[in-house]
Order: C-alpha cells, then sequence, then structure tokens
C-alpha cells in the first residue's frame, strides 16, 4: 500500500495533475479569469474527484473487467450531475459564471484516470486520501493562475466572491492599484497559456534546485581500490 506521506506529495506536488501531468487543460485555462470561477470549478472538480475515488474503492471487488470503465464514466457521470444540480439551487450566479465546464468535469480525464489507476486497486481511506490530494493539487494551481490573471489583467483580487461565501464576503474584492485599466492579454485566452507556462517553469526550477541540494546533501563517495574476491581457474 501506498504510504500516506507519499499520497499527499504526490497529489499537491510530484503527481500534480496541472503542472506535472498536464491533465484537464481545458476547464483550468477557460476558467481561470478569475478567483471565483477557479474557485468555484476547483471545488466541483475536488467534490467529484473524492466521490469518484471512494465509490470505486467500494466497489472494487465487485466489477467486470469488460463493464469496469463504462461504470467509472457513469458514477462520475452521476457525481458531476448532483454537483450541478446543488450550484443551479444555491449559487446559480456562479454556476452561470462557469457554464459549460461543469457538466464537462466528466470528461477531466484526472478524475477517470485515479479511478483507473489507483481507486480500483486500493482500500477506502488510501483512495479517498489520493482523490482529496489530487484535487487539493488541482485547485492550488486554479487558484494560482486565476489571482495572477485576475490581478494583473482587471487590477482587483477576489472580486464576486460572495458568490461563493456568501454576503460577508461582498466587500472582501481588493483594487490593488489605481488608474489600472489591466493587462487585456492576460484576461483573455492567451493569458492562461502563458500563466500556465510560468507556473509550470517555476515548478521545474524548484525541482531542480530540490535535486541540486539533494545531491549537495548526499554521502560521499568513497575513493580508492576495493578489494575483489575471484574465484576459479584463471587462464
Amino acid at each position: 500500500m501506498t504510504p500516506y506521506n507519499t499520497l499527499i506529495k504526490d497529489g499537491l506536488w510530484n503527481n500534480n495533475v496541472a503542472i506535472t501531468q498536464i491533465l484537464g487543460l481545458c476547464p483550468l485555462l477557460a476558467v481561470t479569469g478569475s478567483v471565483v470561477s477557479a474557485l468555484g470549478l476547483g471545488l466541483a472538480t475536488l467534490i467529484v474527484l473524492v466521490g469518484s475515488n471512494t465509490l470505486v474503492s467500494l466497489i472494487r471487488g465487485h466489477l467486470n473487467d469488460a463493464i469496469r470503465l463504462p461504470v467509472f464514466v457513469l458514477i462520475i457521470a452521476a457525481l458531476t450531475t448532483c454537483i450541478e444540480f446543488i450550484m443551479q439551487a444555491y449559487t446559480y450566479e456562479l454556476y452561470q459564471m462557469l457554464g459549460i465546464f461543469i457538466p464537462l468535469i466528466v470528461t477531466n480525464c484526472s478524475i477517470l484516470g485515479r479511478a483507473e489507476t489507483f481507486a480500483r486497486k486500493n482500500a477506502l481511506l488510501p483512495s479517498l486520501l489520493d482523490g482529496l490530494m489530487m484535487g487539493l493539487g488541482f485547485l492550488i494551481v486554479l487558484l494560482l493562475l486565476g489571482a495572477f490573471r485576475e490581478a494583473l489583467g482587471r487590477g482587483t483580487l477576489f472580486d464576486h466572491l460572495d458568490l461563493i461565501l456568501g454576503p460577508m464576503a461582498k466587500d472582501w474584492t481588493l483594487h490593488l492599484f489605481d488608474h489600472f485599466p489591466g493587462i487585456l492579454f492576460l484576461a483573455s485566452a492567451p493569458g492562461a497559456f502563458f500563466g500556465l507556462g510560468l507556473l509550470i517553469a517555476l515548478a521545474n526550477l524548484i525541482n531542480e534546485k530540490m535535486r541540486a541540494a539533494a545531491l549537495k546533501n548526499a554521502p560521499p563517495l568513497i575513493a580508492g581500490s576495493k578489494r575483489v574476491r575471484i574465484t576459479g581457474h584463471i587462464r
């Protein structure tokens, strides 16, 4: 069984869905124009991912290989539909903002991938933790990209956060710059690719620094000759 600390590190960093596996790019690039839209889609994806991993783990011993994948897709579709109905009932404006990208959670490769490669082979608690960490890793990248694009593209931060947190967050909008029209490039679709590229480059740089530090702290190799035992006859 995979250790819990490994599951946490893999989900949040080593095997991050967005910056390492490069999966789920369609919603990631499309809805990260602001923090609130990134948070809304990230939470919805997290719930579906945790729920699908949990359910797949619970029924893993009762599935025939011939119908395994269709069952996984049905589970993910059912959970996504539940999330969609809940958002329509309680956060309708946010649902309208996210649009087609809520039902498109069904097609997110990372969710089906975790069900197939991990949840169907592992017990309940590891599968639940795997889904939670993978979902959190995806959510964090969404939030970072959404904050970057909203701050430099619009000059604000946390605008319309009341759509998720309610009236208490009505006045939480931060206006970062005075008389700043925003960088249109970052607010539009190409800015999403630019922001994601920066995040991936930063992650690669951090990984290189970590590898260099690990090599520097590794015990030195012992130089010199070593005795070798030889058996048999030498001609």
